[in-house]
């Protein structure tokens, strides 16, 4: 190895004892986990794969080191052979083969000779590259667990990835065949609607992630931070979940569709009966109109549009485009149809609520008038000159034409203070006669 340290103690009878049994302990269960890594089913799928990438990489290392390992293991198992066969030659051994012993089980006393693709593809222990290496047997343990542990590994991470993302992308292909066929069914292709352009995209990145998993498994690996343990990560699905994410969004787009289908005439019918009401509306508001501008005096009354135009031409494509099977053309706009004729609707009404105002608030004052005659009448008050003065002059500007609001409404107020008076009188002065109400209003 270089550089010779002072001499090792020679191991006693009892301490070549103890030692050949750990050794042999460990030869078993080395054995035991070359032969399960040599029919590990990944290990098989990488010898039988066309690679590219790292894992093409990774693997020339790994195939190596594993090549190496039965070597350093042959090495081993010869070593442990002498080291029985010089115990087993008497019972008592002597002081000689005590020596020869010790050097055997703790010098570095084994060398390994590879080949040179070997190693010149796996790390070695100094990482020199030299053909032949010399180890103690302890050192020859630990080199086995090194190269066996990052061969392990690299096999584990690509049998994970193929075992987990390629059934996953032809389950998501599948689906994807069948929504292709429904969207073609309801006319969502490419080119004519985004959700086809989707379905597009959707099915070449799919086959190319496919590719690349299958040839370069290991680029969508990702190990776990601060794990030591072979296989310590999870495959990278970010690709194959955002896939899937975007073929939902277009299965709900086609779902969409599909129940425009079912209800486009329902929809169609009701947006015809709501436009319908909004222009009867607005034909109330515009005769309405003319009433107010007819019977009310000095009142601003706002102008009545007529029906949008454009709204009927959108509602007479949206019925070609149900005629001609055209759904994916027709839901959005529906959607928009819908929307705008409620609007429209609710504009028509608050129209027609502007322009009726004036005639309302004379509808009011009218009633004002009326309620105060009755109490009048309750109060036995009915036969009041003045007060029937003030109920005709009110009268005649609220049944007149045309009527000043305004006027009519201080009509309205001087009848009432009028009978409000009446109602509550005030109490004379002492020494004051009664007054005249007429010239003390």
């Amino acid at each position: 190895m270089g550089v010779t340290g002072p001499p090792e103690p020679v191991l006693d009878r009892d301490e070549v004892d103890r030692a050949l049994a750990r050794l042999g302990a460990e030869h078993e269960a080395i054995e035991t986990s070359l032969l399960a890594l040599q029919d590990h089913a990944g290990r098989r799928l990488l010898e039988g794969a066309e690679l590219t990438g790292t894992t093409k990489e990774r693997w020339s290392a790994a195939d190596a080191s594993i090549t190496l390992l039965w070597a350093y293991f042959d090495a081993y198992t010869d070593a442990m052979h002498s080291a029985r066969e010089i115990r087993s030659r008497r019972r008592w051994s002597s002081r000689e083969d005590l020596v020869e012993l010790t050097e055997l089980l703790r010098g570095a006393s084994i060398t390994v000779a590879g080949s040179a693709t070997a190693t010149a593809n796996a790390p070695t222990l100094a990482g020199s590259g030299k053909l032949s290496e010399r180890f103690s047997l302890v050192a020859l343990v630990n080199r086995m667990n090194e190269l066996y542990a990052s061969s392990l590994d690299m096999i584990i991470a690509a049998d994970a990835v193929w075992s987990a993302l390629p059934a996953r992308i032809d389950l998501l292909a599948a689906e994807l065949h069948r929504t292709r066929r429904l969207a073609h069914s309801v006319g969502v292709r490419p080119g004519e609607h985004p959700s086809g352009d989707d379905l597009e995209r959707i099915t070449r990145t799919l086959t190319t992630l496919r590719e690349r998993v299958v040839s370069d498994p290991l680029a969508f690996w990702l190990p776990a931070q601060g794990s030591s343990a072979p296989g310590g990560g999870r495959p990278d699905t970010t690709t194959y979940d955002r896939e899937a994410r975007s073929l939902e969004d277009v299965r709900r787009e086609i779902d969409a569709v599909l129940t425009v289908r079912q209800d486009a005439e329902a929809r169609l019918v009701k947006l015809r009966d709501v436009l319908s009401r909004a222009d009867r509306t607005l034909s109330e508001a515009r005769s309405a109109r003319g009433e107010v501008l007819a019977k009310i005096a000095a009142s601003e009354v706002p102008a009545v549009s007529g029906p949008p135009t454009v709204l009927q031409e959108q509602l007479a494509t949206a019925a070609e485009y149900r005629r001609h099977a055209q759904w994916h053309r027709l839901s959005p706009l529906l959607e928009a149809l819908e929307e705008k004729a409620e609007d429209e609707l609710l504009r028509a009404r608050e129209s027609l609520t502007a322009v009726t105002q004036p005639l309302a608030v004379r509808a009011e004052l009218r009633g004002r008038l009326d309620a105060y005659k009755a109490k009048v009448a309750r109060h036995g008050l009915a036969e009041d000159p003045f007060l029937i003065e003030r109920y005709d002059a009110a009268r005649r500007m609220l049944w007149s034409a045309p009527c000043d609001l305004r006027v009519a409404e201080d009509a309205v107020l001087r009848y009432q203070h009028a009978a409000a008076d009446l109602f509550s009188p005030r109490v004379p002065e002492q020494g004051n006669g009664p007054q005249d109400r007429k010239g003390e209003s």
